[in-house]
């Protein structure tokens, strides 16, 4: 089976398109096992707890992120390089990811056969 990388790079709230990319993992998961995501940009955003998006008039979809377990989807990475960009390192994600460098991420999404970008 191809293996299938998620690319999470628009801030969260702002656009549909976190929203979309997290409906749309959790939807392939249920066909497929062999998924990456990864969180770079903006992106990184996406896993930050404690956000309040109903001040935004915005729906929370970011607590459902945590259903990535139920579904198997392990393989989760986040830009070290986009955290420290926006003051974000050390600071707590709502979900466990591994933290790469760009150049390691650069490596994993080479391994992708198709990648996805959100």
């Amino acid at each position: 089976m191809k293996k299938i990388g998620f690319v999470f790079s628009s801030a969260p709230h702002g656009s549909a398109s976190g929203r979309e990319g997290l409906d749309a993992v959790l939807s392939t998961s249920s066909y497929s096992d062999t998924l990456s995501l990864f969180f770079v940009g903006d992106g990184v955003m996406q896993l930050i707890k404690g956000q309040s998006p109903e001040s935004v008039l915005c729906r929370d979809y970011i607590s459902t992120f945590k259903m990535l377990s139920l579904c198997d989807v392990e393989e989760i990475y986040v830009c070290s390089l986009s955290l420290e960009e926006r003051g974000l390192e050390g600071t707590s994600m709502i979900i466990d990811a591994d933290i790469k460098t760009p150049q390691e991420i650069g490596e994993l999404l080479c391994h992708c056969d198709r990648l996805v970008q959100f």
